[in-house]
């Protein structure tokens, strides 16, 4: 057993309230997640276990108060993806990658800081900032479309863009909706729910309703691109997986000047009708060496919310194992018998 004693400064004894949580629940939660003994008087604390988990757990701890700092709040959210990050990094054995270093990358708005949390975040939004077109695919909860918009945002408050447009393609999850009334952003608008609530988080709600009025936030549908040139513009598309062959090209080939454009999807949740390719399938293989496109792939252990959302995501991973091992046995078993 090893033990590391550190202070945290400046002293503050509300932000240390915060950082403890109700009867020190967050100091517990660690506990339990490393296996270690944390002990503080006011801003000196005591961590005792072995000394691969004590240092990724005191770094956490400073992480903690880092973010209450910067926020003057620590959400159960934010407390779960930090928690969540410093195990990748102590199964990975990397704790020296939680390390604060001037390489890491920093998203500013006005609501606060955005921080990656992993390698596969990290690079994810690295890709962003220096590609013009950057593929996120992976599961849900991975952050994929939340850090496109606040990469979105950034530049649009940078001035780098001078507008924000979000679209996808408007196709049902399995289920049928029928006529839906309204204009076109009212029947669009249930399909960029998502994209819509990051905006409320990073510029308020406000502010966003002002930006969407003088079109400097633009949504529209993916059947709506066609023919546009988009030049200057942070284009999102969202649920890519279910656009076809023939959508996705048109959409990359909107793209303009001084524009980047950001794909996201999940090509285990494709809701094509039976017999369609998905363009982002067709994507991944047609434009993997083609210079400005950047792919980022997230995996089961990126998730970033609530813990039982990354076991359930594996728990389907198995079981779509399972299944392709007894359809190629199958397979197998049929053909020596011809």
């Amino acid at each position: 057993m090893a033990t590391i004693e550190f202070l945290i400064d400046p002293c503050d004894n509300q932000y240390l309230s915060m950082l403890g949580g109700h009867l020190e629940e967050n100091f517990r939660l660690l506990e339990k997640r490393f296996g270690v003994e944390i002990n503080n008087r006011a801003n000196v604390f005591k961590v005792v276990g072995e000394e691969s988990h004590i240092k990724i757990a005191a770094e956490i701890i400073e992480e903690l108060y880092q973010e209450i700092e910067d926020n003057q709040i620590l959400t159960r959210e934010k407390l779960h993806i930090i928690v969540q990050a410093g195990c990748q990094h102590l199964s990975a054995d990397t704790a020296s990658a939680t390390k604060k270093s001037s390489k890491e990358i920093v998203i500013t708005t006005k609501r606060g800081q955005i921080r990656p949390r992993g390698a596969n975040q990290q690079q994810y939004v690295e890709n962003i900032l220096t590609s013009d077109v950057t593929f996120g695919i992976g599961p849900a909860g991975t952050g994929k479309t939340y850090l496109a918009v606040a990469a979105a945002v950034d530049a649009l408050e940078r001035q780098e863009v001078r507008r924000i447009l979000l679209t996808r393609p408007a196709v049902e999850a399995g289920e049928k909706l029928g006529f839906l009334p309204g204009d076109l952003n009212q029947k669009v608008d249930p399909y960029l729910r998502p994209l819509y609530d990051a905006l409320y988080e990073m510029l308020g709600f406000e502010r966003v309703a002002k930006l969407i009025e003088r079109n400097v936030i633009e949504v529209a549908p993916l059947a709506y691109m066609r023919g546009r040139t988009l030049n200057e513009a942070f284009i999102i598309m969202d649920e890519s997986q279910n656009t076809t062959v023939e959508q996705m090209k048109m959409f990359l080939t909107r793209i303009g000047f001084n524009s980047k454009a950001v794909i996201t999807g999940d090509i285990t949740q494709v809701d094509l009708p039976r017999g369609k390719t998905s363009g982002l399938r067709q994507a991944i293989d047609i434009l993997d060496n083609v210079k400005g496109v950047k792919f980022s792939f997230f995996q089961s252990g990126d998730v970033v919310r609530h813990p039982v959302v990354q076991r359930i995501v594996q728990a389907y991973e198995a079981s779509d194992e399972k299944e392709k091992t007894y359809l190629t046995s199958r397979t197998k078993e049929t053909n020596s018998d011809e």
